[in-house]
C-alpha cells in the first residue's frame, strides 16, 4: 500500500511518500481503507520528535480518519466488513496517513451518511476537542455567556456551533479571514482582535472562557479579569499554563483529548440531523501531505485539510 512515513523526526522534509507494508489487525482491531486522513498540527510535532509521544520508526502519521472497515481482528463485535466509519485513533500507532490503517474497534463509530466519506474525518479530534473543552471541562449550561478566544480555527468552528445548540451566549474573537466562518457557525458577537483588545471589547463577564489561540502567559491571565467569580477558564494550549484565580473561585482547566466513542457518535448524530456542520477546507492527494506539513509549519494552512489517499 501507499502511506506517508518519516524514517527519523525533523522538518517536513522527513516526510516520503512510500510503499509500506499492508497492516494486519490484531485482537480488538479493524482495518480500514481509508478514505480521508485529517492533518492536525500535533501530526507536525510528532513528525518534529516536539510532542512526548513515543513512536516507532518508521511511523505514518494521522490520528483522524474515515473510511471503509476491510477486515476484522478477533473478538470485535458491532462492526462489519463494508461498514463506513470514522474515529479519533492512538497517536503512538502508525496512522491513517495511507491506504489503510488498523484501528481499535472501540474507538470507531458510523461514519455520517449526509457528508463526503473523506470529509467526516474532519470531525473526530477537533468535535471531541470541542465537546470536551465546554462540556467537561467548563461544565457549559444553557444561559450562560461564553468567550471563546482563537474561534476561527476548526476546533472553534465547532465549540460555537455545540455552544450555540447547548444555549450558550456566545463571543467569538477572529480575524477578518475567518469571521464569515464564525458568524455562519452561530457566534452571538465577533471581535476582531486585529482591531480592538479581547479586553477592550469585552465588557460584561463571562461564565466561561475557552482559548483556543497562541497566548502568552501575561496576556492570558490578563483575560480571567473578564471571567465572573464561581466562573471557568478552559485552554487547549498546554505549553502556557491556564490561569485561573483562586481569590474569586475561578477555575483552571486544561483539555488533553482522549477518545471517547459515544461522544463521536452524538456528534456524528448531529451532523447527519444537520445541527452540526463539518467544514473541509481543502481536499488533497495523499503525496500531496508533506508539502501540507511544509505549509502549515509555515503558518499558511487555515481551516481543515483532509488527505485522500488513492483509489478512493
Amino acid at each position: 500500500m501507499k502511506a506517508v512515513r518519516f524514517h527519523a523526526t525533523g522538518g517536513p522534509e522527513v516526510l516520503r511518500y512510500e510503499d509500506a507494508e499492508l497492516p494486519i489487525p490484531g485482537v480488538g482491531q479493524v482495518r480500514i481503507q481509508v478514505a480521508g486522513s485529517a492533518y492536525n498540527p500535533a501530526d507536525g510535532g510528532l513528525r518534529g520528535g516536539f510532542l512526548p509521544i513515543p513512536v516507532t520508526l518508521p511511523h505514518i502519521p494521522g490520528y483522524d480518519v474515515s473510511g471503509t472497515v476491510d477486515a476484522l481482528g478477533d473478538g470485535v463485535d458491532g462492526l462489519a466488513v463494508g461498514e463506513s466509519v470514522v474515529g479519533f485513533i492512538p497517536m503512538d500507532a502508525d496512522g491513517s496517513a495511507a491506504q489503510y490503517v488498523v484501528a481499535p474497534a472501540d474507538a470507531l463509530v458510523k461514519a455520517p451518511t449526509s457528508i463526503p466519506l473523506a470529509d467526516a474525518a474532519g470531525l473526530p479530534s477537533v468535535g471531541l476537542t470541542a465537546s470536551q473543552a465546554l462540556f467537561e471541562a467548563g461544565e457549559l449550561k444553557a444561559g450562560q455567556r461564553l468567550l471563546i478566544n482563537g474561534a476561527g480555527g476548526p476546533v472553534g468552528g465547532y465549540a460555537v456551533q455545540l455552544a450555540k445548540r447547548a444555549g450558550a451566549y456566545v463571543i467569538a474573537t477572529a480575524s477578518p479571514r475567518s469571521s464569515e466562518i464564525v458568524k455562519a457557525a452561530g457566534a452571538d458577537e465577533i471581535i476582531d482582535h486585529t482591531a480592538i483588545t479581547v479586553l477592550d471589547a469585552v465588557t460584561e463577564p463571562v461564565d466561561v472562557l475557552l482559548n483556543l489561540a497562541p497566548i502568552t502567559p501575561d496576556g492570558f491571565t490578563a483575560l480571567v479579569a473578564r471571567v465572573r467569580d464561581g466562573g471557568v477558564v478552559v485552554s487547549t494550549t498546554p505549553t502556557v499554563p491556564t490561569p485561573g484565580d483562586e481569590q474569586r473561585n475561578v477555575r483552571a482547566a486544561t483539555i488533553f483529548l482522549h477518545p471517547d466513542a459515544d461522544v463521536l457518535s452524538h456528534l456524528v448524530g448531529l451532523v447527519d440531523s444537520g445541527d452540526l456542520h463539518v467544514e473541509i477546507a481543502r481536499r488533497v492527494p495523499l503525496s500531496e501531505l508533506p508539502a501540507i506539513h511544509q505549509q502549515a509549519d509555515a503558518g499558511e494552512i487555515h481551516g481543515k485539510v483532509v488527505a485522500v489517499p488513492p483509489g478512493v
